[in-house]
């Protein structure tokens, strides 16, 4: 007699497996090549299933990446400027981690968790004696996603013709370093 050997059970469709597998996609594959249908079959579920999670289909999940990827939270240290040095710096790496939504990053206003990390900084800045918290949020997030931006381009993450792109570049992390000590030393006057 011959038996078969047991199937799996198939893992359930949760919300964050349709994150992690569109993010693997968008970063592997580009922003553009991430489709519903695209996103069905690497879950190995009709497209259909994935609505069931994100019932306004793939702008919930547009904007389900770009808060996974613009939302942090880091303890409070014992100077204002420690704890804004420790958002940029995990801000950075997490946007670094997911090239292939930087772009949602970019360009969708913060909501949700977003919305609420940021108030979160804005009050750790503030609870520790930074009078301009809620400006100096403002350009610090600006100055992480615009140094990501650039080591993005340069890395050549983008670019057809390059077989690897380089992740991690000691250069960009002394720009970034140097530009961070900068620009706050411009917001304590």
């Amino acid at each position: 007699m011959i038996t078969m050997p047991a199937k799996r059970p198939p893992v359930p469709l949760s919300r964050e497996r349709i994150l992690e597998a569109a993010l693997h996609i968008a970063d592997s594959q580009g922003l553009r090549r991430l489709t519903m249908r695209r996103l069905g079959d690497a879950l190995q579920v009709e497209a259909m299933a994935i609505y069931h999670h994100l019932p306004r289909g793939k702008e919930a999940l547009m904007d389900a990446l770009a808060e996974h990827v613009t939302t942090v939270h880091v303890e409070q240290a014992p100077t204002w400027q420690e704890t804004a040095k420790a958002w940029c710096r995990a801000g950075r790496e997490l946007l670094r981690t997911h090239p292939g939504v930087l772009a949602l990053a970019l360009t969708k206003p913060p909501k949700g968790a977003t919305a609420l990390a940021i108030r979160e900084q804005t009050e750790q800045l503030s609870e520790q004696g930074l009078e301009t918290a809620a400006e100096a949020v403002r350009a610090l997030r600006a100055f992480v996603f615009g140094s990501v931006a650039v080591e993005v381009q340069q890395s050549g993450w983008a670019d057809p013709e390059v077989d690897e792109w380089v992740r991690r570049d000691e250069r960009a992390d002394l720009d970034f370093e140097r530009g961070l000590d900068a620009l706050l030393k411009g917001l304590q006057t």
